[in-house]
Formats: structure tokens, C-alpha cells, sequence
């Protein structure tokens, strides 16, 4: 039934908490709900029709609030730097993280001179999400009881977290605290997202495909729930189904009628850290710059976070030079300045207008915006064509520099040279192997024998290593000489654990004579398994669940050893590094070590991995909870730092023993860009956040079995497995 617009007022004066929005504002939005059609499936997803893409936008942003406003509040908090003031003073420096980069001052002239059809797209947002809040009193923000239009501009890109989140918070912390030191190593920050989170992209072209036609991979890998399953259809040409982002107005990753997008995290150098040398006179600091000095720019940011009851402030004295803000120091006379894309408007167009794309020119032509700092794209059409861009917004540099590493900022030798252009940046199209992989590894394999050539290109394009995930995905799409889309199905979750192959052999040459005399029968009984194990993920294996435990556990060993002249190696370097370092004894060592923490945990170590390696989903919070002795689901799949390419991070939390998943796959889809679409997708647990509702685990045995539903992409598949049609509001 639908409210009144008295009925809503008089359900509004009955919440003293929640926002009071005037008459005239309700009226509108309702009038604006009416031209907004919300359309959900058997599985909860929302198919949103509307007369314009704003109507679109405006009922996206509702249905968004009706599966999780939590989240949409949370990425908002987050993105404002307003986290403290409902998680307390731990969240201060993330807070001045977001502060140092973009504030709503600068936000607002933005919006006031955005053009006039992203304005209508950012207004939509503020009145959709306003509109859920004024149709449902009883909802309580934690803060935010008013969305605005310009809040979408305080992202630096296009992306909740987006390029800052390079920016160490701890170094941070140390600069800005009342010691005013810091570490200049950070070791640690970034790679264990980069190893854990990433994703996965795969196209295939016509000639690698048994219909003709091109595939596309889309395999995020992301904190759980991360992004909603939605479509967007208007009178104006939008029609985009896909992941998007809580609170975001445009499809991240997926595809409409003509093409589809994959993004990987991307380890491009679109950011540098500038060494500014500082000198204090008359207690005023300053940075020399081509053997003269200038004044660091000082500016006064008061910060409040929650203690207890109270809401209390921190006032920070910030700096910056004109490359960017301080974000730490490497002595008292050198500070580290960052210089980072900061074009919240271009990345926002671009992000969504890559949404209406048509094909490969139309796409590549809403790259010229350079509005993504911090993603390559795989990319696949109707036409048949496949591309591959590794990163996007990408500085010109002198290559007399190390940019891998802080430059000198005294000088103007190592400011940027302008930005290189799509067509320069690295990249692939059509290549004749046929096929095209990302998985947030090095671009110079990424279509077998086709791939890019790295002389070709300046070193700080493409810095990045090649991974486990990068190696097994070369082996599965170069081996296989036609795909369907089940076969692309099967390729994603291809159980081949590629660091095994690394890691096993030296553990089992460690294994001689001398050490199987003086073996435990455990001991001997697990080499056995291990030997035989095909180094693929099972729910039953026993070897697997030995092999990780032990993996891990000879890597915490090691992890200090690493030198200190290579604190960021690469995940297979250090792995070698983790069997080059150790001795056939500590090999053998560790893993009687492992079946003893085994058989304390379990009464065993004979453990199938399915039994220990759990999906469960108790409370739909942002930070979950989990339970030994709740009912939860086994998982074969394993943590992408194994090569596996489907992806789960799994661990043991306060008082369990078995490891629940948090991290890895979560909107996983695989698309047919034939003449008719054909698609198929599976998310983490399902659409809704509501413990006890149809959608919020009905996809959970699914995706534990690696296994995708039916997309309903065309409007008779729609209305055919429609569960409920409503307008926003009723």
C-alpha cells in the first residue's frame, strides 16, 4: 500500500531522532518515486526502471538503503573522514587521512560547478537515500542524518577507499602525534591487501570462444559484502547490471546491452612521494625548491571523535608543499610530501559514464579522462572485441629517476611531465592468443605469447610482479582451446594451488632417511599425503589442510629474517625466500609442529579442509561474528596468496578454532556478449544485510560450491521471476 503524504509526516513527527525534512521536499521526492519502477527478483536483486538516469540513480540509492543503509552511512563516514565521531579516537588519523586530501569545502564548489547532467545524478543520490530516511522513521542513523550531493566528490576517485588508502595511517600517526617521529620503512603497508584482496579478470575473444562470441570474467576480490547486485535501466539509455559499492550511483564492475568491465587493483605508479627538505626560520617552517625556499603551507584541522559519552575534539596542525600533504618524515630536515590524483569530478564522470559505453572506441574514449588512479581494466563486446589497459591516470617522469622510490623534491628535474595518454598507457586488444587475464599482477603476461612487451614501456607504469593467481590463470586460459561459458566457470574455480608448487618440493626433499628414522608415525603418515596430493583445493582434503597450516607457519618463521635492504617482497619471492632461508630440519620441525596445533585444536590433525575452512554469516554487521558451535558451510577454495583463483581468506577469530571467511570472492559473474545477453553471478551469503530474511544467506550454498544463477537481464526474464514490484516509498 502506498504512504500518504500525511500518513508519512505523522510516522515522521512520531521519531524526535530522525531528520526533519520539510513538505515541499517530501512532496517532490514522492512525485519522483512515481516515475521509478524497483522490480526484485527470486534472488532480492533490484531491477530499477526509471524515466531518466536520475530516476535511476534515486531508486538505486533507496533500494540500497532497504538492503544495508549501514553500510551506505559507513562509506560515507568513512569517505568525509567523520569515522571517530561514532568510533572514537581510534579512527582520528584515518579521519585526518580523508582531511588531508579532500574537505567538504572543496567537495561543495565542486558540485556547484559540476555540469548539469552529473548534478541531476548527484542530487538523485541526496534525494533517494533522503527519501529512504524520510519513508522509514525508525531507521537511526549513527550520524549522517542528511545526505548531500556533494558528498560522491569526496572520494578521490571513483572508488570507496580509492587511491589515499596508499597512504599509511600509522606513519601518519607517528608525524602528526605529539612526538612528531615516524617509521620511514612502512614494510607491511598495502601488500596484504594487494595479495588478499585484488580480483580477477579474464576475457576471451571470439576465436578462443565455441559461439563466436566474447566472454568476461568479473572476480572481485573484496571484504565480504562489499557490493550489492543491482540493475539500472532508463528511458535514456542506461541499462547497467552489475556490483556497486554501497552508496555509490553507477555499476563498478559489470556490464550493459554492448560491453562489459572487469577491474583489478593495480600496482601502475600513479602516485609519488616527494623528500622536501626543511628548514625553520623564525618559527615558521620551509621546503627549498631550486635553491630557493618556500613557505609549507600550514593549515589548522580540529577533528572530533567520541569518548565515552562526550564528543570531544583534536586539533592537528597540517602541512603541505605545493606537490601534495605530509604524510610522515625520514628525519627531522626531510619530510615525505604525497602527490596522488586528486580529481574527484573526472573520476566520478568517468566512472559513470564508462556505464553507458557502446563498444571499444566509446569505452576507451570515457578513459581519456584519466579519472582512475588505482585499477586496470579488462574489458570485453558485442562486437567481439577484448582489451586489457594496465592503470589509467598515469604522470610523465623523467627517467633519470627512481620512482619506485621517494624522489627528491628540492628540484623541478622530478616533477611531472604532463600524463601519458590512453594509447601510451600498457595495454592490449585483440590479441591473437585469444585470451586476456588480470589478477593484480604484472601486465607483460597478460595474454600468453601476446602480451605487452616491457621495453617497450617506461619501468613505473608497471612495476608489479607477477603472483600465484597471474601464473595458474596464464596455465588455465593458454591450455584450453574453446570456452563456453560453463568451461569460463570452471576455469574460475580451478583448483590448482600454484605456491605448492613452490613450496612442497623442498619440504619433501627435506625429508631423507636420516629424518623419516627419527620421524613420528604422524609425521611420516603426512608426508605421505603430501606426496600424493594432486596440489589442488577439496572440501576432503586432509593434505590441503596440512600443507596451508604449515605453509603459514613456516612463513611467520621466516618473516623476520627477511633483509632489511627487501621489505616488500612479492608474495612469490618471499615465498621462496621462506624455502631458501630455512633448513631441511626447520622444514621437518615445523610441520610436527603443525599436526601437534592440529591434533590440540581438532583431537586430530586428519582434518578435511572443508571441516575447518567455514563460510558462515550470523549477524550482517560490517565487522561480523562467529561461532564454532553456529551452523556454517565448508569451503574448498582457499586464500588467493595459494594461487588459488577462487578466493578465500579465511581465519580463526577469538574463541573458535575453525577459520571463517571475510575477504575473497563476492560479486563473481561471467558474461556471454553475444547478440542476446548471457549472464550468470553468484554473491557472498546474498542481497540483504537482515538476519532471518529470505536473501541474506540464499546464495550462500551457491557460492560455497563455486556454483552462479541465472541473470535476469532483459525486462520479460524480469518480470517473469519477479518476487515483488514496488515504487520507492511504498
Amino acid at each position: 500500500m502506498r504512504h500518504s503524504l500525511s500518513l508519512l509526516l505523522c510516522l515522521l513527527a512520531l521519531t524526535t531522532q530522525a531528520q526533519k525534512f520539510t513538505k515541499a521536499e517530501v512532496a517532490r521526492w514522492q512525485q519522483q518515486a512515481q516515475q521509478v519502477q524497483i522490480i526484485r527478483d527470486t534472488w532480492g536483486v533490484p531491477h530499477i526502471y526509471g524515466k531518466t538516469d536520475a530516476d535511476a540513480v534515486f531508486g538505486l540509492l533507496y533500494s540500497q538503503c532497504e538492503d544495508d543503509f549501514n553500510r551506505v552511512e559507513t562509506n560515507y563516514l568513512d569517505a568525509i573522514g567523520r569515522l571517530a565521531e561514532v568510533e572514537g579516537e581510534k579512527e582520528l588519523y584515518h579521519d585526518l587521512r580523508a582531511r588531508l586530501f579532500m574537505d567538504t569545502t572543496q567537495a561543495i564548489a565542486i558540485y556547484k560547478k559540476s555540469p548539469a547532467d552529473l548534478k541531476k545524478l548527484l542530487e538523485a543520490f541526496a534525494d533517494g537515500t533522503n527519501y529512504y530516511l524520510a519513508t522509514h522513521p525508525t531507521v537511526q542513523p549513527r550520524l549522517l542524518r542528511r545526505f548531500q550531493p556533494w558528498m560522491p566528490l569526496m572520494f578521490s576517485e571513483g572508488s570507496i577507499g580509492g587511491n589515499i588508502s596508499v597512504v599509511s595511517v600509522g606513519r601518519l600517526k607517528s608525524f602528526y602525534g605529539q612526538k612528531k617521529s615516524s617509521s620511514w620503512i612502512d614494510a607491511d603497508a598495502g601488500r596484504k591487501d594487494r595479495d588478499e584482496i585484488g580480483s580477477n579478470g579474464f576475457a576471451v575473444g571470439p576465436g578462443k570462444s565455441a559461439n563466436g562470441h566474447a566472454l568476461l570474467l568479473i572476480n572481485p576480490h573484496t571484504s565480504f559484502y562489499f557490493r550489492s547486485e543491482v540493475q539500472m535501466v532508463s528511458e535514456q539509455g542506461l541499462n547497467a547490471y552489475g556490483a556497486v559499492t554501497w552508496g555509490q550511483f553507477f555499476v563498478y564492475q559489470g556490464f550493459n546491452q554492448h560491453c562489459g568491465w572487469m577491474h583489478t587493483s593495480s600496482s601502475a605508479d600513479s602516485m609519488d612521494e616527494y623528500l622536501e627538505t626543511i628548514e625553520k626560520k623564525g618559527g615558521a617552517f620551509y621546503y627549498k625548491y631550486d635553491g630557493k625556499l618556500r613557505p609549507v603551507v600550514v593549515q589548522k584541522v580540529s577533528l572530533p571523535y567520541k569518548e565515552g559519552g562526550q564528543l570531544l575534539r583534536k586539533e592537528f596542525t597540517t602541512y603541505r608543499t605545493h606537490h601534495g600533504p605530509v604524510v610522515g618524515q625520514k628525519s627531522e630536515t626531510q619530510w615525505v610530501a604525497v602527490r596522488m590524483m586528486n580529481e574527484p569530478l573526472a573520476a566520478l564522470r568517468q566512472s559513470y559514464l564508462r556505464t553507458k559505453a557502446r563498444d571499444y572506441p566509446s569505452f576507451q574514449e570515457v578513459m581519456k579522462l584519466n579519472g582512475n588512479a588505482s585499477n586496470n581494466t579488462v574489458f570485453a563486446d558485442t562486437k567481439g572485441n577484448t582489451a586489457y589497459w594496465h592503470g589509467n591516470y598515469m604522470p610523465k617522469r623523467s627517467p633519470k629517476f627512481d620512482w619506485n622510490q621517494p624522489v627528491d623534491g628540492s628540484t623541478s628535474a622530478t616533477e611531472w611531465q604532463g600524463f601519458h595518454g590512453v594509447n601510451e598507457l600498457v595495454q592490449v586488444h585483440n590479441p591473437a592468443s585469444g585470451f586476456i587475464q588480470n589478477c593484480n599482477s604484472t601486465p607483460f603476461t597478460v595474454s600468453g605469447s601476446s602480451s605487452p612487451a616491457a621495453a617497450k614501456y617506461p619501468a613505473y607504469m608497471a612495476p608489479d610482479a607477477e603472483n600465484y593467481r597471474g601464473l595458474n590463470a596464464a596455465r588455465v586460459l593458454g591450455s584450453k582451446a574453446s570456452f563456453t561459458l560453463d568451461t569460463l566457470v570452471a576455469a574460475a574455480n580451478d583448483p590448482h594451488l600454484t605456491a605448492f608448487d613452490d613450496l612442497l618440493p623442498p619440504l619433501l626433499a627435506a625429508y631423507q632417511p636420516t629424518a623419516a628414522e627419527k620421524a613420528t608415525p604422524a609425521v611420516a603418515e603426512a608426508v605421505g599425503l603430501l606426496r600424493a596430493w594432486n596440489r589442488g583445493y577439496s572440501q576432503t582434503s586432509v593434505a590441503q589442510t596440512v600443507a596451508i597450516y604449515w605453509a603459514e607457519r613456516i612463513q611467520a618463521l621466516v618473516r623476520a629474517r627477511v633483509p632489511a635492504a627487501q621489505p616488500q617482497l612479492d608474495y612469490i619471492a618471499f615465498t621462496r625466500f621462506a624455502m631458501s632461508s630455512t633448513t631441511p630440519q626447520e622444514k621437518i620441525a615445523t610441520l610436527a609442529e603443525t599436526l601437534d596445533d592440529l591434533t590440540r585444536d581438532f583431537g586430530t590433525w586428519k582434518m578435511p579442509w572443508g571441516e575447518v575452512n567455514r563460510f558462515q554469516r550470523l549477524t550482517g554487521r560490517v565487522a561480523e561474528t562467529y561461532d564454532d558451535q553456529q551452523p556454517s558451510l565448508p569451503v574448498a577454495f582457499t586464500s588467493a596468496n595459494w594461487g588459488s583463483l577462487a578466493s578465500f581468506k579465511a581465519q580463526a577469530y577469538p574463541g573458535t578454532k575453525k577459520r571463517y571467511g571475510d575477504i575473497g570472492n563476492s560479486f563473481v559473474a561471467v558474461v556471454d556478449f553475444g547478440p542476446r545477453i548471457v549472464a550468470r553471478s553468484v554473491m557472498t551469503g546474498g542481497q540483504s544485510s537482515r538476519p532471518g530474511t529470505p536473501h541474506f544467506t540464499d546464495q550462500a550454498a551457491l557460492y560455497c560450491k563455486g556454483q552462479f544463477k541465472e541473470v535476469r537481464f532483459y525486462p520479460e526474464d524480469v518480470k517473469a521471476h519477479a518476487e515483488k514490484t514496488y515504487h520507492p516509498g511504498e
